[in-house]
């Protein structure tokens, strides 16, 4: 792809993402409409259309985007797993810091439109699997998928505790994480397959 075409596409997925963003912190995800998003970003509806089926698609997008930026962080190789991935997950939670305000409204409408969770699901077990991939760990076989549903688990619980730590270091969070990483790790090694 051309990388004006590529620019441009970026120009018109950040200005959606942010638009969208915006909405949700001052009416709520749920009163957020397509028309709305794309009259805050400027844009036609149908130009929008060229790059998101839905107000999901805007959350799949906004979640590529911070796989991108950690996996392009990635180090510490040499070091445990488990290490390696709470510094990968604490590094997306400190990116999620940066929207947080919008990230909390959106989730909370995750309640009362339970759907979302379901379209969102596969999304995040495929952001999980990179990760998984990324510090080394086969995701192939059954042993990989339970290593990634795993994985999913252990940052949704992370996440509802990220939700309610307002504090600047996150001691919450990372306490969450670790916690989690030991136990999901703990279950991964009696799997005998």
């Amino acid at each position: 792809m051309p990388e004006k075409n590529v620019s441009s596409r970026n120009s018109v997925e950040t200005k959606v993402i942010k638009a969208a963003f915006l909405l949700a912190r001052q009416i709520g995800w749920e009163h957020v409409t397509l028309k709305d998003i794309s009259e805050e970003a400027g844009i036609s509806l149908s130009e929008m259309r060229e790059h998101f089926e839905d107000k999901i698609d805007i959350l799949v997008q906004y979640n590529k985007q911070l796989d991108k930026k950690v996996l392009g962080n990635i180090g510490g190789e040499g070091e445990p797993v488990k290490d390696r991935l709470f510094e990968i997950l604490m590094d997306r939670f400190d990116l999620l810091n940066e929207d947080r305000e919008a990230l909390k409204v959106i989730l909370k409408s995750f309640k009362y439109d339970p759907k979302q969770v379901l379209f969102s699901w596969p999304h995040l077990c495929r952001s999980m699997s990179w990760i998984m991939e990324a510090v080394g760990e086969d995701t192939r076989g059954i042993k990989g998928a339970i290593k990634v549903a795993g994985l999913s688990g252990v940052y949704l619980k992370t996440l509802k505790t990220w939700v309610e730590d307002d504090s600047a270091d996150m001691a919450a969070t990372m306490a969450t994480l670790d916690k989690t990483l030991k136990t999901a790790d703990d279950w991964v090694n009696r799997i005998p397959i």
